[in-house]
């Protein structure tokens, strides 16, 4: 039997363990306000790094979220930086309620990843694509489609964490990564892809279908 995973992300174990223990000493030392506040803080920590679990759709060339949260934004670009193509960009954005947690929006080998250094702004902004910091993720289809994934930090986000390195085989829906405390998602696709999405939609991270990627003759 396997057995059954901790629905919360290793990440923030960390976390956890320090505002635990700080509120067990607080109540030890018989600060009862103090330490009511530590087990709020302690609890808000555990809901924020929570992992549950999610099944993704079985649909042919079918791209899922990589991230919770709302889409903001849906256009065409020239993306000049990732795939160095036409291509169709989709925005997530993540506050701090959403689940942080990041999933392989399909299955794919993983081209390449790049991090690079940045600013802070707020991840709603247009100025966050250009000046954020952000790691890029590049993916390769079977069907030879090629995709990246972009975690972009936000204002109170300090933190991007990205386990997938080049070569990796991802599973629909895989966990990659995560971003602490709001942020946001880029995903880049092919120009042909069929969008399954409007802005303004909620969207769940390995559930929710975002498009069809276009076939390959």
């Amino acid at each position: 039997m396997k057995s059954e995973r901790v629905p919360v992300a290793r990440e923030g174990y960390p976390f956890i363990l320090a505002t635990g223990f700080l509120t067990l000493i607080l109540a030890l030392l018989g600060l009862a306000v103090w330490a009511l506040a530590g087990l709020v803080v302690t609890g808000f920590v555990l809901w924020f790094f929570r992992d549950p679990s999610r099944v993704p759709p079985m649909v042919d060339q079918g791209v899922v979220s990589p991230a919770d949260g709302k889409v903001i934004l849906i256009t065409d670009v020239e993306d000049d930086r990732f795939l160095h193509r036409k291509a169709t960009r989709i925005s997530i954005f993540m506050n701090i309620f959403s689940v942080h947690v990041n999933r392989s929006p399909c299955e794919a080998i993983v081209e390449s990843v790049l991090f690079r250094p940045g600013r802070f702004y707020a991840a709603d902004q247009d100025k966050a694509l250009l000046h954020n910091e952000y790691c890029a993720m590049t993916l390769s289809t079977a069907s030879g489609q090629r995709l990246a994934v972009v975690q972009v930090a936000g204002l109170i986000a300090r933190r991007i964490v990205c386990r997938a390195e080049p070569g990796d085989q991802l599973r629909t829906g895989e966990r990659y990564g995560l971003i602490r405390f709001g942020s946001r998602v880029d995903l880049y696709l092919p120009p042909e892809s069929a969008l399954q999405v409007q802005i303004n939609q909620q969207v769940r991270a390995g559930e929710t279908l975002l498009a069809r990627l276009p076939s390959v003759s």
